[in-house]
C-alpha cells in the first residue's frame, strides 16, 4: 500500500446569511432556498432518530441489527456515524440501550464510535483516544464480519498518528472483510494523505485503483472525486493535470446516475461532486448536479469551507444559476488542521 500526502483542509469561507432567505431560483428543477435542508436522514434512519429523541432506542437497534444480519455494510457505517452523534448530543436513550444490551454488537459499534468522535474533538486528542482501544478491539471481536469497526480502527489509527506497518495490519483487516467499502477507503485515504503532505499525484493513484478494481454503482467509485477535492481546496504540491481531475468528476457523474434524484442516500458524493465541477468551471453539469441533488444538502463538504454549509450550499447555487463565478462567493480565511469529526462517509 502506497504511502500518500496529507491533505489541509480548505480555508473556510465567510457567506452571507442572505442565501437563506433569497426567493426561490427561477431555474426550473430547483427547489425553493427554505425548502433545502442540511444533513436529512433517509427513510430509514429516520424513524430511528424521532424515536431516539422521545427517549426510545428499539427502533435504532432494530435498524443496526438489521444491516448487520443482511451485510449491509455501506449502510450500517453511516447509520452508526449517524446514531453516535445524536448519542453525542441525546446520550439518555443509548445510555438506557448501553444498560439493557451490553454485549450487543450494534450497542458496542455505536460506543466505539460515539467515543472516537468525542476525543477527536479534544486538545489531548491522540491520549484519550488510545484510551478507547478496547471499545474498539470490543466492536470488532463481537461480528468478525463487520468491516465498520475497522473502518473506526483507521480513523482512530490517524488519529493517534499509528505507524505504518500497524496501520497496514488494520487496512488489511478491514479489506479482507470488505473488499469495496467506501468508509474503510475514505479513512485509508486521509491516513495515509497525511504521511507525505503535497504529494496529491499519489493520492489519485491511490483513488483511482480502488474506484478501477470496485464494481460500478459502489460508492468507492467517488474516491477520486475526493482526491480532485482535496487538490482543489490545497495550496501545495505539484499540479494535477486538468484530464485527471475531469476523469475524477466523469466517474462520480456516472456513479450519481445510478441513483434516483432527490435521494438522500447518494446527496454528500452529489454535493462533494458539485463543489468540484464548479470549481472545474463545468456550469451544466453542476446544475445537473444540483437538480439532482433536490433539497438534499449535507454538511459535507460545505462544512469544510464554511461556518455555515447550509448558506453556502445555497450560495454555491446561486451562483451557479446567475453564472457568477466560484470566486464571487468571497475570499477564504485561513483554516488549520482536519475537521473537529474523525471522517466523513
Amino acid at each position: 500500500m502506497a504511502l500518500l500526502p496529507p491533505f489541509i483542509r480548505a480555508p473556510r469561507t465567510t457567506v452571507s446569511r442572505q442565501a437563506r432567505t433569497a426567493a426561490p431560483h427561477p431555474v426550473a428543477g430547483l427547489p425553493a432556498d427554505d425548502e433545502v435542508l442540511l444533513d436529512v436522514p433517509d427513510d430509514r434512519l429516520g424513524p430511528a432518530l424521532v424515536a431516539a429523541g422521545r427517549g426510545t432506542y428499539e427502533a435504532a437497534a432494530d435498524l443496526l441489527a438489521g444491516t448487520r444480519e443482511r451485510a449491509e455494510w455501506e449502510y450500517r457505517d453511516r447509520y452508526a456515524t449517524r446514531l453516535a452523534s445524536f448519542a453525542d448530543a441525546r446520550p439518555e436513550w443509548f445510555q438506557e440501550w448501553r444498560a439493557a444490551a451490553p454485549r450487543d454488537p450494534d450497542v458496542l459499534l455505536v460506543a466505539a464510535q460515539l467515543a472516537v468522535d468525542r476525543a477527536w474533538r479534544s486538545p489531548a486528542r491522540a491520549e484519550l483516544l488510545r484510551e478507547v482501544s478496547p471499545l474498539i478491539t470490543a466492536a470488532a471481536q463481537s461480528d468478525v464480519r463487520d468491516p465498520v469497526p475497522w473502518r473506526i480502527a483507521l480513523d482512530h489509527a490517524r488519529g493517534t498518528r499509528a505507524g505504518h506497518k500497524y496501520f497496514g495490519e488494520l487496512w488489511e483487516a478491514a479489506v479482507r472483510r470488505a473488499p469495496h467499502h467506501y468508509g474503510c477507503h475514505v479513512a485509508a485515504k486521509r491516513y495515509l494523505a497525511e504521511s507525505w503532505h503535497g504529494s496529491h499525484r499519489e493520492c489519485f493513484d491511490f483513488a483511482d485503483r480502488a474506484a478501477h478494481d470496485a464494481p460500478a454503482g459502489r460508492l468507492v467509485q467517488a474516491l477520486p472525486v475526493r482526491a480532485a477535492f482535496a487538490y482543489l481546496t490545497d495550496g501545495c504540491g505539484p499540479e494535477v493535470p486538468r484530464e485527471r481531475l475531469d476523469a475524477a468528476a466523469d466517474r462520480a457523474i456516472d456513479l450519481s446516475a445510478r441513483f434516483p434524484a432527490s435521494d438522500p442516500w447518494p446527496a454528500q458524493i452529489r454535493n462533494l461532486l458539485t463543489y468540484v465541477l464548479v470549481r472545474l468551471d463545468r456550469r451544466e453539469d453542476a446544475l445537473t448536479q444540483l437538480r439532482l441533488i433536490g433539497p438534499y444538502a449535507t454538511s459535507f463538504p460545505w462544512g469544510q469551507l464554511s461556518d455555515d454549509p447550509l448558506g453556502h450550499f445555497l450560495a454555491v447555487r446561486e451562483a451557479v444559476c446567475s453564472g457568477l463565478p466560484w470566486q464571487a462567493l468571497g475570499q477564504p480565511r485561513n483554516g488549520h488542521g482536519e475537521p473537529t469529526r474523525p471522517g466523513d462517509h
